[in-house]
């Protein structure tokens, strides 16, 4: 496949800022050892601010099909910023055409956005505002999918119903998901119970109430994170 031109100058623009050092400990940072959840994921070396820095500057004048070929490069720093263009797309698309197709082109490709950082640089700003006013069991599909990144992608897809104020998909994935073996998936429902406590506590206390002697201790710590620390405690110690 011969590549595209605004491919190749994004690819050089982040392959000129590659740091070797930098790459080596992103390796192990992102878990990339085998058996790990990044398990062979390469890195450039390259600092988010730089790839946001690039994608602010190309983003107009890439095409979908320039970022099919960022999307699938081996390097985690080109997918990154292929994601970081997407978004910028989906946020400044006037119609919902557009915007479809950015839906579209994210679900194909959702093999790609393969670890943590890729799915919370996006999923609440693509799939959330998209489904917001839409039938939702697209998310309920990933949650019960039993692929790791479809499951982070369903429960950080509902962070943006949870900024409007609506929780209850949120707290209906974190009840299928509640027991999760994968700590990235229970540090991800936690992060959204205190994130939905951020803004309606006694919703997320008497979630936490009724399961948090079923939930993973990695989920409970982060779910209770902002509490009183006198209610950590309770929790933490099985007296609430």
């Amino acid at each position: 496949m011969v590549q595209s031109v605004k491919a190749k100058e994004i690819i050089q623009s982040l392959t000129y800022l590659a740091d070797p050092v930098k790459a080596k400990f992103l390796q192990g940072y992102f878990k990339t050892g085998k058996g790990e959840y990044g398990e062979g994921d390469k890195f450039l070396g390259v600092k988010v601010p730089e790839q946001r820095k690039i994608a602010g500057q190309f983003w107009k004048d890439v095409t979908l099909d320039d970022l099919k070929e960022l999307i699938l490069n081996h390097y985690h720093e080109i997918r990154l910023t292929a994601i970081f263009i997407l978004v910028q797309k989906f946020q400044k698309s006037k119609s919902n055409e557009e915007k479809q197709a950015i839906v579209d082109f994210y679900f194909d490709n959702k093999q790609y956005i393969n670890n943590w950082d890729l799915v919370d640089s996006s999923a609440h700003k693509i799939l959330g505002p998209w489904l917001y006013n839409k039938d939702r069991s697209l998310l309920y599909e990933l949650a019960h999918s039993g692929q790791l990144w479809d499951q982070r992608i369903a429960v950080i897809s509902t962070f943006y119903f949870i900024d409007h104020d609506d929780f209850s998909d949120s707290l209906k994935i974190a009840e299928k998901l509640l027991q999760h073996p994968h700590d990235i998936i229970q540090k991800a429902v936690g992060w959204m119970i205190r994130e939905i406590g951020n803004r309606d506590y006694y919703t997320a206390l008497q979630f936490l109430r009724q399961h948090y002697k079923n939930m993973p201790r990695t989920m409970l710590r982060y779910a209770i994170e902002k509490f009183e620390p006198e209610t950590r405690h309770g929790f933490l110690k099985g007296t609430i």
